[in-house]
């Protein structure tokens, strides 16, 4: 992700969350789990594959679109429901998971906007293209009628 499109950062001892635009990412700092992390990360075959089933010990990128919603626990973290994926929980100050969440919120909407323009947009290209070859079906029936 360039790092112009970044939003936020909340840097904690044992990870980081980054908000861009688009994506929310959360990045673990050391141990086992990063060195996992580093492996699925590096690649994307696994992680496509498999990468769900990590999930629980190492949080993915999840694209903003993709986020059902945004909420705060009853400690004050940050629980995040993604359909067909399991939540993610993100242990952050209450303050901060406030902060978060509101941003999230402020994103999550324009991110599904997007998404909607872009999928109508590919319909209807789609809907042109088919209309176009309709068209020329057309054209070479009537030059085969003259004929």
């Amino acid at each position: 992700m360039p790092a112009e499109d970044l939003v936020m950062v909340i840097d904690k001892p044992h990870f980081t969350v980054k908000l861009h635009q688009s994506l929310l990412e959360v990045d673990l700092k050391e141990g086992v789990r990063k060195e996992l992390e580093d492996v699925v990360e590096a690649n994307p075959i696994l992680r496509g594959s498999i990468g769900f089933l990590f999930q629980n010990v190492v949080p993915l990128d999840v694209t903003l679109k993709d986020i059902e919603s945004v909420e705060q626990n009853e400690k004050g973290q940050v629980k995040i429901t993604i359909p067909h994926r399991k939540d993610i929980t993100i242990p952050l100050e209450p303050n901060e998971s406030k902060k978060l969440i509101n941003k999230l919120n402020e994103l999550i909407p324009i991110e599904k906007q997007k998404e909607m323009e872009r999928i109508l947009a590919s319909e209807g290209a789609q809907r042109e293209q088919a209309l176009g070859r309709a068209e020329a079906i057309f054209a070479a029936e009537d030059v085969e009628k003259t004929r």
